[in-house]
């Protein structure tokens, strides 16, 4: 069984003819979805600017592949967005496997000046 890694997706999209009830919504809450506000989270968290266009989506998801990660974020973005009545299109994913990264500078790093391994990352 593979296991499971760590990335960083980012569903990017436009909204596009928003009810009035919808863009409401979008105004008010501007400040909380600024994109200095958003992480990376199970979740989602979501951002846009106030010309309220375009949004991003930022999630943190474990699946054995980028590809999977990808599709199964999407998913996540329709489903939220559907659900918050947001209309929408243009979505599309990236994805940065950190899992990756950190084994990278694992292995950069080797072993520390007591002749012992460095210390691994921590799992959440």
């Amino acid at each position: 069984m593979s296991e499971d890694r760590v990335f960083r997706v980012t569903v990017r999209g436009r909204f596009h003819d928003l009810t009035d009830r919808a863009s409401t919504y979008l105004t008010g809450a501007l400040e909380e979805h600024d994109i200095f506000v958003s992480a990376f989270t199970p979740e989602g968290s979501l951002s846009y600017d106030a010309r309220i266009e375009f949004f991003n989506i930022r999630y943190e998801w474990r699946a054995v592949d980028a590809a999977t990660a990808a599709a199964e974020c999407l998913d996540e973005a329709e489903t939220f967005l559907r659900t918050m009545q947001f209309a929408h299109g243009d979505l599309r994913a990236n994805v940065v496997d950190m899992t990756a990264m950190w084994d990278d500078a694992e292995r950069r790093r080797g072993p520390t000046s007591a002749g012992r391994a460095a210390p691994s990352r921590l799992d959440s």
